[in-house]
């Protein structure tokens, strides 16, 4: 067996300790794990899954996901007449996401996700018993129009959260014979491996400090990204990028990147892509933190004003959500200080504020379309008035000058000068002085576009002055940009194994999920379509399991 000092050390440690054995082994507890494990156990194979977390916690971050999807040619684009093919979405993610046409696997993963999103993950997933609301969105649009050219994100109702119980019990319900083994708050340090096959992995057991060894014939890694490490987030920055010198973290610091450079320094694995990243411009520190440094990202209001830490507007070109994720966090990580500020009043918040995730989208997650409905039409007062009374970084106030006041407070300065923040508001609502119809603000014409899909304009408020009366107070959030997902990964083929640095796939190892950069290393490139995430852990999970239970 070609292992290292230290794991022929604990290997002679555990010499009378039995190992345990199944044919598949799974490093990971979250979405991408869950759905290979389904699949091989109703495949007839035995599987372990070893997952660091807590049982109460396994799912992963998937738990507390939104739950929004990109998928293509679905009926219910079809019942919404949104004409939308393969050839399309192709077309619109290799523009969009900047994919080198020679980037081998990454661009097969793309072609993939687009060809069979429809029957491997919508369709799969209907015969699961998962429900999509009903109304189609529209995101990342392009700042160009060089994004989702139609609507593609579709929202699970009952969010992530509905998507992983279902996953688990169906996962339960497999489990005949008691093939399934879970061992939570494990940590996977370390694989086995024998003339360059894997063939099973050491861990620890961190309640008790034991050392545990498994084997298997088969091993999948689906242990999540690398952003939950903002070393390993600031080693892979890319130099010409602007890199702001404090970030919230909305990923897990568990998804460390350890095994990752485990696999590449002792297997020969391939960690592409690893700059590549999909965090979030507009996210603030959770009030009840999972962990330090937990940010919670929100989905930016497109009628705020996006202002610097000295409260003017940033420009020339307005930073509006919803066009291209990718830019907004190059313009947040630009700026002079590591916040920017966004300016609104009560209506738009009741209207257009949102935090991304389960936890904060009650009626979603708990399947109450009434209330949902109801706070859609009226406004989502309870999650405005929840902000107000939980985050410290959420402020409010009956004057300009007031808020100012409280923004300097919060971040212990003298950088808002009541003045400035009048001016930048009263300039921004000039525009308004001749009419609704004679304005040209870049920021008003995205609204206006945006407002012309069905399920925008419910959540988008037409233009108006910030200080139309009877609009306010008036709300100042504090935001931060905030860390989430890995765009790159151990390079896989489409079959999910690992390959290594010549290209030939290492015998017994795959790689699944967020770890894989959501299929070949990198398969989004340098930007989303947004909603590919979810679709590309169950896409590279189940392909991962075929090729397992078919023996190749």
């Amino acid at each position: 067996m070609v292992c290292n000092n230290k794991i022929k050390n604990t290997i002679r440690k555990r010499t009378m300790v039995k190992p345990v054995s199944s044919d598949l082994l799974i490093a990971g507890g979250g979405l991408a794990g869950i759905v290979t494990a389904l699949e091989a156990l109703r495949a007839g194979k035995s599987v372990t899954i070893v997952d660091r977390d807590s049982p109460e916690r396994f799912g992963g971050l998937a738990l507390w996901a939104f739950g929004g999807m990109m998928l293509i040619d679905t009926p219910l684009q079809r019942r919404m007449r949104i004409a939308d093919s393969p050839e399309l979405a192709l077309n619109d993610w290799l523009r969009f996401g900047e994919l080198d046409p020679n980037d081998e696997w990454p661009v097969q993963w793309a072609r993939y996700y687009v060809e069979h999103s429809r029957t491997e993950v919508h369709d799969w997933l209907a015969n699961e018993g998962i429900k999509f609301m009903p109304a189609v969105n529209w995101v990342e649009r392009g700042r160009f129009g060089d994004g989702n050219s139609v609507p593609r994100y579709h929202i699970t109702w009952g969010t992530s959260r509905e998507l992983v119980r279902c996953m688990v019990n169906a996962l339960h319900e497999a489990n005949t014979s008691g093939r399934l083994a879970i061992h939570h708050r494990h940590r996977m340090t370390a694989l086995d491996h024998q003339a360059g096959e894997v063939c099973g992995a050491v861990a620890i057991n961190e309640e008790t400090g034991e050392e545990v060894r498994f084997e298997a014939p088969n091993v999948v890694l689906a242990m999540g990204g690398i952003n939950g490490s903002h070393a390993e987030c600031r080693t892979n920055w890319p130099r010409h990028r602007p890199q702001p010198d404090t970030m919230l973290n909305g990923a897990h610091p568990f998804a460390d990147g350890k095994l990752h450079h485990w696999a590449k320094d002792h297997l020969g694995a391939r960690i592409t892509h690893a700059g590549e990243m999909w965090n979030y411009a507009a996210g603030f520190p959770h009030p009840y933190p999972h962990f330090p440094g937990h940010g919670l990202s929100t989905i930016p209001c497109k009628s705020a004003l996006w202002l610097n830490h000295r409260g003017e507007r940033i420009g020339p070109e307005p930073l509006v959500t919803g066009f291209d994720t990718h830019w907004l966090c190059q313009r947040v990580a630009e700026q002079e200080k590591p916040w920017t500020w966004h300016l609104l009043n009560r209506r738009i918040a009741l209207k257009e504020f949102a935090i991304s995730g389960a936890e904060h989208n009650a009626r979603i997650r708990d399947k109450q379309f009434p209330l949902f409905l109801k706070e859609l039409l009226l406004g989502n007062k309870p999650l405005v008035n929840q902000m107000l009374n939980e985050s410290r970084h959420f402020l409010v106030d009956d004057t300009l000058e007031g808020l100012a006041k409280k923004m300097n407070a919060l971040t212990c300065s003298l950088d808002i000068d009541a003045a400035t923040l009048k001016a930048t508001a009263d300039a921004f609502d000039a525009n308004f002085s001749k009419g609704d119809q004679l304005n040209n603000d870049a920021q008003i014409r995205m609204i206006r576009h945006a407002r012309q899909w069905g399920p925008d304009r419910l959540r988008t408020c037409k233009p108006a002055p910030l200080q139309k009366p009877g609009a306010g107070p008036y709300i100042a959030i504090h935001m931060q940009l905030t860390t989430r997902k890995s765009l790159g990964g151990l390079r896989t083929d489409l079959q999910s194994r690992v390959m290594d640095a010549s290209g030939q796939p290492i015998r017994g190892l795959y790689c699944v999920g967020e770890a894989a950069g959501f299929g070949g290393g990198g398969s989004n490139g340098k930007r989303s379509l947004e909603g590919t995430f979810l679709p590309g852990c169950i896409l590279t999970a189940r392909a991962a399991a075929r090729s397992i239970t078919k023996g190749n």
